[in-house]
């Protein structure tokens, strides 16, 4: 790894502080990126991610998507944490921080729109950021891919009637065009592209060299990424500082859980690393474009189900690179 990529943390904490400060010295710029926005999706963050998922893409290798049927527990260890475990314990650690907890720091209604939006990130697991975490662990491209596919298929049929179960709301409109646009520029477009690099590239050993040559630019595109999202909120930490970290509580503790768990049982069904380390995040993750347009649309624009959803935003980074960290320095331990 090159100095840069070892002192990722340290470039991230820098880019969230000058995101704050960019949202507060030149408001009239981040309000232009916020302006580029089309079905909740920011267009300038979607660019950026998608610079970060295209040197994954280039690994994935079609003649090997029927390799994963030889290895299920690790899309059995996804999909069970994903929709039997995952959203129930968002709403559990909800109610119990925002009804009991911090019950006599929050107003009861904001309480509920803060527990509205929590549910809503849990029942949305991650579509795009994933494959950034499973390549900072040298996870298995083709494995994680065939995950997330498979993940956002159930999203189509299961998000809705979940969330509705959860909020106590029958009336629940899953927006398409998010979840359509979302597939489209997260995965359609850099796999496309990462095929085409493939046979262009020809040999193994030339795709190896280029992949090498063109990280770095994906984890540039992470630090800048990070910088523009705690840009686009920095007027609102900066004004309710309190409530963005009672929010953040149990959010991290779910993440931290929910990736223990997965990560866990995938080591106790002896899944190798470098198919348990992607497995364990795509649980950990949100697809929070889905949380915040269904929060938006619920709620309103304003309201504290659409701040929780945001605050989800904000966390997910500096945890999510904890865990590859851990994930990491856990590598040994895992068969293969």
């Amino acid at each position: 790894m090159s100095t840069f990529e070892r002192l990722l943390t340290l470039w991230v904490a820098l880019a969230m502080i000058a995101g704050i400060a960019l949202g507060a010295l030149a408001p009239g710029l981040v309000q232009a990126v916020a302006a580029a926005e089309v079905a909740s999706i920011n267009l300038v963050v979607a660019v950026l991610i998608w610079a970060m998922v295209y040197p994954m893409m280039v690994n994935v290798d079609f003649a090997a998507v029927a390799g994963v049927a030889r290895q299920p527990k690790g899309l059995l260890v996804t999909l069970t944490v994903n929709w039997l475990i995952k959203p129930f314990t968002m709403a559990f650690l909800a109610v119990l921080f925002f009804d009991h907890v911090f019950a006599s720091l929050i107003p009861p209604e904001d309480a509920a729109q803060y527990i509205a939006g929590l549910i809503l990130l849990g029942a949305a697991p991650c579509t795009a950021m994933v494959f950034v975490w499973s390549q900072l662990t040298r996870g298995d491209a083709t494995y994680t891919l065939v995950q997330v596919s498979v993940n956002d298929l159930i999203m189509v049929v299961a998000f809705a009637p979940i969330v509705a179960l959860l909020l106590g709301v029958t009336d629940i409109s899953v927006p398409w065009e998010t979840l359509v646009l979302a597939t489209v520029l997260y995965v359609v477009l850099p796999l496309a592209a990462g095929l085409l690099t493939r046979r262009m590239l020809g040999s193994d050993t030339a795709i190896e060299a280029f992949t090498a040559r063109i990280k770095p630019l994906s984890m540039i595109g992470l630090v800048v990424t990070v910088a523009i999202l705690f840009g686009l909120q920095g007027e609102v930490i900066l004004a309710r500082p309190l409530v963005i970290v009672l929010i953040a509580v149990p959010i991290v503790i779910q993440s931290y859980g929910i990736f223990a768990l997965a990560y866990g049982a995938a080591f106790a069904l002896r899944v190798p690393h470098r198919i348990a380390a992607p497995c364990a995040m795509i649980g950990t993750s949100n697809f929070f474009e889905l949380a915040v347009a269904v929060a938006i649309s619920l709620f309103g624009l304003n309201s504290g189900a659409a701040l929780a959803t945001v605050v989800g935003v904000l966390v997910e980074v500096p945890v999510m690179l904890s865990l590859v960290g851990f994930a990491n320095r856990t590598r040994a331990r895992f068969p293969g």
